[in-house]
């Protein structure tokens, strides 16, 4: 990747260059700079901010409450996990943790869940069922509240960052859900031997 944006900079300055515009390519690329500066502190507050909320809502049972209300369908979605398994919870908690937009707090809870589904995988060798659709799932991200987004939109001036939460909210349902029917039609075709 790093190629990539090495080779796109070097176009960009040689065909300011050759167009008689450097002079505004060096404007952008100061102007790039201090957008991304302002943007990157944003994002660390607003992101504090959700974290602290996240860390309250754990505190305080709603997390785990939101992960209880929600294990009756992670327990039929991953019937093959055994009942007492605690990646179920985990399961729960990452779900919990990326709807509410807290992707950075879901990464951990995610692998341990992944763990937790890789001591119950009959093949090590390769992923299970219940790993697939938990993959598909943590990989659609359905949001309620997409913090991250609107850290960026707040960070680059946007006059109202919280009209992204009703189209996320569209959008990541309609691709959680296809993840889940997804991953359940191609379960019928490659089955664990």
């Amino acid at each position: 990747m790093n190629y990539i944006f090495y080779f796109l900079i070097i176009i960009s300055i040689a065909a300011g260059a050759v167009n008689g515009r450097l002079q505004d390519v060096v404007g952008a690329l100061m102007s790039g700079a201090e957008l991304a500066v302002k943007v990157a502190f944003s994002l660390i507050g607003i992101m504090a901010f959700w974290l602290g909320m996240m860390k309250v809502a754990e505190k305080c049972g709603l997390v785990a409450l939101i992960a209880r209300a929600i294990k009756p369908v992670t327990k039929r979605l991953f019937d093959e996990v055994p009942e007492n398994s605690p990646a179920l919870g985990d399961i729960a908690m990452s779900f919990s943790a990326n709807a509410l937009g807290l992707t950075n707090a879901a990464t951990p809870i995610g692998l341990k869940a992944m763990k937790e589904l890789q001591e119950t995988n009959t093949d090590k060798t390769s992923a299970s069922n219940a790993m697939c659709t938990f993959l598909a799932m943590n990989t659609a991200g359905f949001q309620i509240i997409p913090a991250t987004v609107i850290a960026i939109l707040v960070g680059a001036g946007c006059s109202n960052p919280t009209e992204i939460i009703m189209p996320t909210l569209i959008v990541t349902t309609i691709a959680f859900f296809a993840a889940i029917f997804m991953a359940r039609i191609f379960q019928k075709f490659w089955r664990p031997q």
